[in-house]
């Protein structure tokens, strides 16, 4: 059973965690994959293009960042950089390494997604006179976008939780507010379990956001 005591704390911790949450948590995720959004889709789209170098300078990209641990790039930007005169402070350090991570993710979602549109689409574009870009833009990406939308949103949900991570750069977000709570008052296990809770309120939220988005998707075929 739960004390006075730490359900009283667990209480007054609310604000605590869930002030982060939304001030930190929610918009370093918002920011990140919005910037990581854009980055995927001139990744894939250099690699269908074939574009000479760019091509494969996104695969070596794509390879690197899928290829090694996230808190690994955060630790090599906040902390390796400085050894080398680059100095960035904590949140700028964690977009970046949530951008680049996003970036190489959803860039294969996105060249997959771009693929599975019949290629008489694309020819059709050309046929009326349009160019590459403008064959992407009106014709090929509104019809990879229905595909692709749940696996993207799932990568967003998943940058939600992954979030956490940034408190390894001193990012004051959520699980870092539940950290120094948990540091003062010595309840690690409630509050660890308190501030999963919240993460698993925040994403419940999404998922059924997500549910609404492919159902009005789903409408518009």
């Amino acid at each position: 059973m739960i004390s006075d005591s730490l359900a009283e704390l667990l209480i007054q911790s609310i604000p605590g965690l869930l002030i982060p949450g939304l001030t930190v948590t929610i918009p370093l995720t918002l920011v990140s994959f919005g910037l990581g959004l854009i980055l995927a889709l001139f990744t894939a789209l250099v690699q269908i293009a074939r574009v000479p170098v760019l091509r494969q300078v996104a695969r070596f990209y794509v390879w690197i960042i899928r290829g090694t641990p996230l808190l690994v790039q955060l630790y090599i930007i906040f902390y390796g950089l400085p050894s080398l005169n680059i100095k960035i402070d904590a949140i700028p350090s964690a977009i970046i390494a949530f951008t680049l991570s996003v970036g190489a993710y959803t860039s294969e979602t996105l060249r997959a997604a771009i693929l599975s549109v019949p290629q008489g689409q694309l020819e059709a574009g050309y046929c009326v006179g349009m160019t590459f870009s403008q064959t992407m833009r009106r014709i090929i990406i509104p019809q990879a976008f229905k595909t692709a939308f749940p696996p993207l949103f799932n990568s967003f949900i998943g940058l939600t939780k992954d979030t956490s991570l940034a408190a390894n750069v001193t990012v004051l977000e959520m699980f870092m507010a539940a950290q120094r709570i948990a540091a003062r008052t010595y309840e690690p296990f409630a509050l660890y379990c308190e501030v999963g809770v919240i993460y698993l309120l925040f994403c419940t939220v999404l998922s059924k956001i997500q549910d609404i988005g492919e159902r009005k998707l789903e409408h518009m075929q």
